[in-house]
């Protein structure tokens, strides 16, 4: 059997492939790297609408009377923010305070809470939560085979939803809604992993070409454009936004993952909340940071970085951005206090490069306007 038949595929798989997407291996399954280019897809996404299949990510059902209290003990951020129709962005967290996975939990309804999970970890995450779950009265379903996933995202992407469904346009960011589209229950998220505005539609198998089909026609005024993990890769990371598997993993907590923001010491105890409140209060030794370079260049993942001829840290994530013409990245560095603004150099091809920490995100697009 050869390695292009071991691969998943999506639902939407013969649809990439007629819009002449560059499909690759993407951790087993296979997806569009790019269709017209990273950068023209990532400007259309920017400055009007792109279209993405997202169809690897899982969704992982809680439902039972003590579906709030798992999720609130699991992970580091609080949900009673998410009441119904809402979502809260968290991670879920093991004995080390290491990340299992960030997740975007919503609620549907009273005891009844949709997990979305990465694709790397659906499995694992699944068997985690199980384990959680033992002697709780709530039931931890995988429902990740039975659905697909479109993510619309761009500042046009409302004028399509008005027309498609428009009560998605009245979601507050982090929203959800339940809604019959061609006759099957379907789930309309207004999230993003871009830093723009945009909605995400979990329908089954079965009808997601023809949503795809449709959003097409509908974004045919605004030339709306399929795009890649390519321009996913380089959207996401000048929005500040982790990738699990390499700016987070289960060694490393969620404070040094510089998302001290995601949680939540009041609402009581959770996996891992000693770690994460001593490392609060007693500072950590290494802190995920952001860089932009001050030469030409464009850094990579691997690359290192140094301060005053010293290296202090790799570059987890690193590529150029289309947005701000310059080569920006994230790492871990051993010096946690950098400000914003410090000096640091990386190492490229053997020869160090001027850059500066920098503020996460680096860019801020419609999404924050919400």
């Amino acid at each position: 059997m050869s390695t292009a038949q071991t691969l998943k595929k999506t639902a939407l798989n013969k649809t990439l492939k007629k819009h002449k997407g560059k499909l690759v291996d993407f951790h087993g399954w296979e997806l569009p790297i790019q269709f017209e280019g990273i950068l023209k897809e990532h400007a259309a996404v920017r400055n009007s609408v792109g279209i993405f299949d997202v169809s690897h990510m899982g969704q992982i059902f809680f439902n039972g009377p003590d579906a709030f209290k798992l999720i609130q003990k699991s992970t580091t951020n609080d949900f009673r923010l998410a009441t119904i129709g809402r979502g809260v962005y968290s991670h879920i967290t093991n004995e080390e305070a290491g990340i299992v996975d960030d997740i975007i939990g919503f609620c549907l309804a009273l005891n009844r809470y949709i997990v979305i999970v990465n694709a790397t970890t659906i499995e694992k995450d699944y068997e985690w939560l199980k384990k959680k779950a033992l002697k709780m009265n709530v039931e931890v379903v995988d429902r990740s085979s039975e659905f697909s996933m479109i993510a619309l995202q761009g500042p046009k992407a409302i004028d399509i939803m008005e027309k498609f469904a428009p009560e998605a346009n009245n979601l507050l960011r982090f929203g959800i809604i339940e809604k019959k589209i061609l006759d099957k229950d379907c789930f309309i998220s207004r999230t993003g992993y871009t830093g723009e505005d945009g909605f995400e539609i979990t329908a089954p198998h079965e009808i997601i070409t023809d949503i795809w089909q449709q959003f097409m026609e509908l974004g045919s005024p605004y030339d709306i454009t399929p795009c890649g993990l390519g321009a996913r890769d380089t959207l996401r990371l000048e929005a500040g936004y982790l990738l699990y598997g390499q700016d987070a993993d289960d060694d490393n907590t969620t404070i040094a993952a510089n998302c001290a923001w995601a949680v939540c010491f009041e609402k009581g105890e959770f996996t891992g909340r000693d770690i994460l409140l001593k490392q609060k209060q007693e500072g950590i030794k290494r802190k995920l940071k952001g860089i932009i370079l001050e030469e030409r260049g464009v850094p990579r993942p691997g690359c290192k970085v140094f301060k005053d001829g010293k290296e202090i840290g790799k570059l987890t994530s690193a590529t150029y951005s289309p947005t701000l013409k310059k080569g920006i990245g994230v790492g871990y560095l051993n010096m946690p206090k950098l400000k914003s603004g410090e000096e640091i150099e990386i190492e490229l091809h053997s020869k160090l490069v001027k850059a500066k920490i920098s503020k996460l995100p680096f860019y801020r697009g419609s999404a924050y306007k919400i």
